[in-house]
């Protein structure tokens, strides 16, 4: 089974069952876009499919710089970065939950970065993932 609810890759996710999957995180779906989209504006918006065990993923640019993914899933959506190690360590000073931190601290490092994945099921959630996206983008 993919990361994502949506796995055929011969079918771009439409808003509709988009809607229908997230349930009521589809309010916070939105939110986190218009929020990343004020912060980094220009922003662009794309759908990719990166493989079966992953199924399709939004990706958000500012540029040539990826600030986010967001994977729908059913009932809730993650959230993905890769943090550098600076961008780590600011973390570290920001008002996170403890949860978020250990998640970052016990992230796998790749050559780009921590890989950082974040359920999103709350308003809250959604307010700490704009202020990793603020850290990841200064550093």
């Amino acid at each position: 089974m993919a990361l994502s609810a949506f796995d055929d890759k011969s079918k771009l996710p439409e808003e509709d069952q988009i809607r229908e999957t997230l349930g009521k995180t589809f309010t916070h779906w939105n939110e986190l876009k218009r929020r990343i989209g004020a912060r980094f504006a220009p922003l662009s918006v794309d759908w990719g499919f990166s493989s079966k065990k992953s199924g399709w993923g939004l990706r958000l640019r500012q540029g040539k710089r990826t600030v986010l993914y967001m994977t729908p899933c059913k009932g809730y959506f993650l959230a993905s970065f890769a943090l550098g190690e600076k961008a780590v360590k600011a973390s570290r000073d920001c008002d996170l939950p403890v949860s978020v931190l250990k998640i970052i601290d016990t992230a796998t490092k790749f050559a780009e970065g921590r890989g950082v994945r974040l359920e999103v099921r709350s308003a809250e959630d959604v307010r700490n993932i704009e202020k990793l996206a603020v850290i990841k983008m200064a550093n």
